[in-house]
């Protein structure tokens, strides 16, 4: 089964498309969907909603899992956020793909066996797991144009 995993947002989506079975999970493609900081919100939604479309197109996922929101400090980001996110589960419904969503907590519980690990725990299990050489994953961050620490601060 197809498996195409999103981390949403607005300015920068997340995505990785795995191929899993009863045998395990192996890593197919990962990426990000970026848009442009200064243009209004509605652009950026609809450069979303074209891009992911696209994506579901190429990859032909079975299902989608889709991160459910956290919101720490900033509301205001949070909400445009979900924005985005609003406009990746439609556009699953779309392409008649079923969503699955799940906190970040659920996804850590899932990978690590804690709801409590860091991110860097979560992304060295991951490498295991869908066997990405370090080297291959600092390439590809750099590449995606993630910073040394993996993504986000604190989540």
């Amino acid at each position: 089964m197809r498996i195409l995993g999103i981390d949403p947002g607005v300015a920068t989506i997340g995505f990785g498309l795995i191929e899993a079975d009863r045998t395990g999970a192996r890593l197919l493609q990962y990426g990000v969907i970026t848009t442009p900081a200064g243009l209004p919100l509605s652009n950026r939604l609809y450069q979303i909603s074209q891009d992911m479309s696209q994506l579901l197109e190429q990859f032909k996922p079975q299902e989608m899992a889709v991160e459910e929101l956290f919101f720490s400090k900033n509301i205001t980001t949070g909400i445009a956020v979900a924005h985005g996110r609003g406009v990746l589960l439609l556009e699953a419904e779309r392409a008649g793909i079923p969503a699955f969503e799940y906190t970040p907590m659920q996804v850590k519980q899932a990978v690590a066996g804690y709801g409590g690990a860091q991110k860097k725990q979560v992304m060295l299990i991951m490498m295991v797991l869908l066997f990405i050489l370090p080297s291959r994953w600092e390439k590809n961050k750099r590449q995606c144009g993630l910073p040394p620490d993996g993504g986000r601060a604190g989540s």
